[in-house]
């Protein structure tokens, strides 16, 4: 999945060691467009590789955020997690460039045959 907006906020990078090994987390909140409305919505990165690449980044920036969504339950409650594996910048449309009016000097010369029979 894929949704495009503004970071809108970074919270800290969270670390801890399982049975895995060190890992690195930091979540993140993005701005989008939802209809007339903008909508937030928490992310995160998981790794180290990943939170640089996070970390390229600023508030304000708008990006587009590949994702996946997964859930599971415990204890009877739902928990939902939305893991950003890419996020690439979203660079402003160019500038239309204006075509020029044709000029004068680009028009064709006027024929000099003239085939109306009258």
């Amino acid at each position: 999945m894929e949704l495009e907006g503004r970071i809108n906020r970074k919270l800290n990078v969270q670390t801890g060691t399982s049975a895995r090994g060190a890992w690195s987390k930091q979540e993140f909140v993005l701005e989008y467009q939802e209809g007339n409305f903008p909508s937030q919505v928490c992310m995160n990165v998981w790794g180290d590789d990943k939170v640089k690449e996070l970390d390229r980044y600023q508030v304000g920036d708008r990006v587009k955020v590949s994702f996946n969504l997964s859930s599971r339950e415990y204890n009877g409650r739902w928990y939902t997690d939305i893991r950003a594996w890419r996020i690439e910048p979203l660079n402003a449309a160019p500038a239309e460039i204006p075509v020029p009016m044709p000029s004068v000097d680009d028009m064709p010369p006027p024929l000099s045959d003239d085939d109306l029979p009258f």
